[in-house]
């Protein structure tokens, strides 16, 4: 349990070092407490998935609930090695997973360009290791894509962002855009929390600068 102490939260532990996990699955709940549809796989024919880690994964699932054209949305853990992680195996740093949204989104309705914009003006994207008061590497900035398509849209709207950004005073956009690995659902009563605790801690807070929809697809 050497893992539980000493270690710095704000540097990405090594695979070697980081806690093994386990085999058995975190229990996912039958439906979507705002949106009434299945959080889980099979999704609906048709439907895409995106996932975001814009800090605390409480607020951030909020926002994209919110968003017309999502199917369903679930909140978990990716980015990292430990396989089926706890939340409090997480919050030690010792994982290297972060806390993600998984977003699953009807593209007929929402493209994903627009998902990004509410991705960028959702959180700070500049802060490394943290998201405002949350520290540690469970908070960083992070999209993982799920085709070629998605990998172009997302380096070019963080680019275009980049140079709104620069233009406010902001530093270097640090967020991790990487393929899509293994999702671990995170436990049931982070699901959906800010519906269930309405006054719950939101900790998600834009830089209030503009993300230009158009230039995430690659338009001038």
């Amino acid at each position: 349990m050497g893992w539980l102490f000493g270690k710095n939260k704000t540097s990405m532990v090594s695979p070697e070092d980081a806690i093994p996990g386990r085999a058995a699955r975190m229990t996912v709940p039958a439906r979507h407490m705002v949106l009434d549809v299945p959080p889980a796989p099979p999704y609906p024919e048709g439907s895409e998935i995106a996932d975001f880690g814009l800090g605390c994964f409480w607020g951030a699932e909020r926002v994209f609930w919110q968003t017309p054209g999502v199917v369903t949305t679930s909140v978990g853990y990716a980015g990292g090695y430990t396989q089926n992680p706890t939340y409090e195996e997480v919050c030690t740093g010792q994982t290297g997973h972060t806390e993600l949204v998984r977003v699953v989104f009807d593209p007929s309705r929402v493209s994903y360009e627009e998902l990004l914009r509410v991705f960028w003006e959702g959180h700070n994207p500049t802060q490394g290791m943290r998201q405002g008061n949350d520290v540690g590497t469970q908070y960083r900035s992070a999209l993982y894509f799920h085709s070629p398509e998605q990998e172009k849209s997302a380096l070019t709207s963080r680019d275009a962002y980049q140079k709104v950004l620069t233009e406010s005073g902001y530093d270097k956009i640090t967020t991790e855009i990487a393929p899509a690995g293994d999702y671990y659902f995170a436990e049931q009563y982070h699901q959906q929390y800010l519906y269930k605790n309405p006054g719950g801690y939101c900790g998600i807070g834009g830089t209030g600068v503009s993300c230009p929809v158009g230039l995430t697809s690659g338009e001038a």
